[in-house]
């Protein structure tokens, strides 16, 4: 099992890939947004997607958007055909999307709406935090995207402030932040038990 960027020789794929999502959307029964093609592969030739192959079959795919002149990105399209379901797959191929958003996209915020639970918790182990819909993209090109969803209705009733999906967002800036707290609080607790240890050896040393 390979799972690599995808490139144009992967075009060929394009309609196994929107079977399979609109497959799984029946299966669920829940929100997933339909694509073409076209809109597929132009994916794909652009080195926005990622791509699972077990050998030349079709195993999984994921495919980056870039939203609001590139300050939000979005993983989405996360697929994995039935025969290769239940083997953590889903979870590899979501590690190397976002990897590859964040050397992509090095500053854009990285976001996820979504109704699966499964697809939450990968998102948290990522460091998503679920978010209201309003600190997510407001490019109107996005939330057209969920036209073909069908719970698009609920999201139109509540003005796009919410529906039955959750949304999750991965901060950079954020996420730098917490780092360095984080090393300066390490650091005042590590020069503070290094002044103890002086201390106490100087009292040692004075007896």
């Amino acid at each position: 099992m390979q799972i690599v960027i995808a490139n144009k020789s992967h075009s060929i794929y394009a309609e196994i890939i929107c079977e399979t999502i609109a497959e799984a959307a029946k299966v669920r029964g829940t929100g997933i947004a339909k694509r073409k093609p076209e809109y597929i592969i132009n994916k794909i030739i652009n080195s926005n997607a990622v791509i699972a192959l077990d050998d030349e079959k079709f195993a999984g795919f994921c495919y980056i958007e870039s939203w609001g002149h590139g300050k939000f990105v979005a993983n989405s399209g996360l697929i994995v055909h039935p025969d290769y379901r239940k083997i953590g797959l889903a979870k590899k191929i979501k590690k190397v999307v976002f990897q590859h958003s964040r050397n992509k996209f090095p500053d854009s915020k990285v976001f996820s709406i979504t109704t699966g639970l499964a697809v939450m918790k990968m998102n948290s182990e990522l460091g998503y935090k679920p978010v209201t819909f309003s600190e997510l993209t407001d490019d109107q090109s996005f939330w057209d995207g969920c036209q073909t969803c069908k719970n698009y209705d609920v999201l139109q009733r509540t003005e796009q402030k919410m529906c039955l999906c959750t949304g999750m967002l991965y901060d950079p800036a954020k996420e730098l932040n917490e780092k360095e707290q984080k090393h300066n609080y390490d650091k005042k607790v590590w020069t503070r038990l290094k002044n103890i240890k002086q201390t106490i050896l100087l009292k040692k040393d004075k007896k």
